[in-house]
């Protein structure tokens, strides 16, 4: 009788420790012949930069029509100077002219931008409205900072508004 008890033990060892080396064993190549390639393991870290996993387009568009005949845009004064990167931005893509008078605009583009010292993120409400204050366009973006700098997050921030607003252009074009 301890003869078969310690055989059994003993299969359950040897059977336990040929299981953990298998496991650990990620150089064997996987059913189709082809090596395993190691995965991107996920990190708390940002990436730097706007073509950086932006999230979801989180922009909504209110009126296809009005977004479509804007030409000209005004920019109201937004916190951490959004604003200032969002002219930079717009007239890059050269599809709205910036104008400094509110009204020579089409439409006006307002918001906020707050960062939570304490969470480490910058919460960015952006808005499109028309002449007579009708919504057309918004977007929410949260942008994690510290790294990166509360600036660099503000300045992905402008690019991803940007990105989104195109997006939505495109959408719109194509309908």
């Amino acid at each position: 009788m301890k003869f078969w008890v310690r055989y059994v033990a003993i299969c359950l060892f040897v059977s336990l420790a040929m299981w953990t080396r298998a496991g650990q064993n990620t150089d064997r190549p996987s059913l189709q012949g082809q090596p395993t390639q190691p995965e991107d393991r996920p990190t708390l870290r940002p990436r730097n930069g706007p073509g950086l996993d932006a999230g979801p387009d989180s922009s909504t568009t209110n009126d296809i029509r009005k977004l479509m005949r804007i030409h000209t845009l005004y920019i109201e004064n937004i916190d951490n100077s959004l604003s200032e990167k969002l002219i930079e931005a717009l007239e890059t893509w050269g599809r709205f002219r910036v104008v400094t008078k509110a009204k020579d605009a089409d439409a006006k583009l307002g918001g906020t931008c707050l960062e939570s010292r304490r969470l480490k993120h910058v919460h960015s409400e952006i808005y499109i409205s028309d002449r007579n204050g009708a919504p057309v366009w918004q977007d929410s973006i949260y942008r994690p900072f510290s790294p990166p700098a509360l600036d660099q997050a503000v300045t992905d921030t402008a690019a991803i508004v940007k990105a989104h607003l195109q997006q939505s252009v495109r959408e719109a074009e194509r309908r």
